[in-house]
């Protein structure tokens, strides 16, 4: 959860403890009119990452995106997607999965497409 919080500074809208056996906490997506739940707890393992689940996160500039980048250097990773490696930066949270920074391209028709 810090990854995302003070990492990418996702802001924290609230959080909830042992609700039937599960903890978890729920991020903001700026701009995106949607959030993030991550949670923790229950009788099972987590899913082992696959490189192409990747959570992709469109920024409004490149100095936004250099400013997240700095916080989080050390878990860049290189995604596995040709398209995503001339496109944008991946860096890996704590479980491994990616994370993937872009610049959104065209605000009238939303973010760039893979071609």
């Amino acid at each position: 959860m810090t990854f995302y919080r003070d990492g990418i500074r996702l802001p924290e809208l609230g959080r909830f403890t042992d609700h039937d056996g599960y903890d978890g906490v729920f991020l903001d997506v700026p701009g995106a009119g949607s959030h993030l739940e991550l949670t923790t707890g229950g009788n099972h393992a987590a899913p082992e990452p696959h490189p192409e689940t990747l959570l992709v996160l469109y920024l409004d500039t490149q100095e936004q995106l250099d400013e997240i980048a700095a916080r989080i250097a050390e878990s860049e990773t290189t995604p596995a997607n040709p398209y995503w490696r001339r496109n944008a930066r991946a860096f890996a949270d704590p479980d491994g999965y990616q994370v993937l920074l872009t610049i959104r391209t065209d605000r009238a028709t939303g973010p760039a497409r893979p071609s």
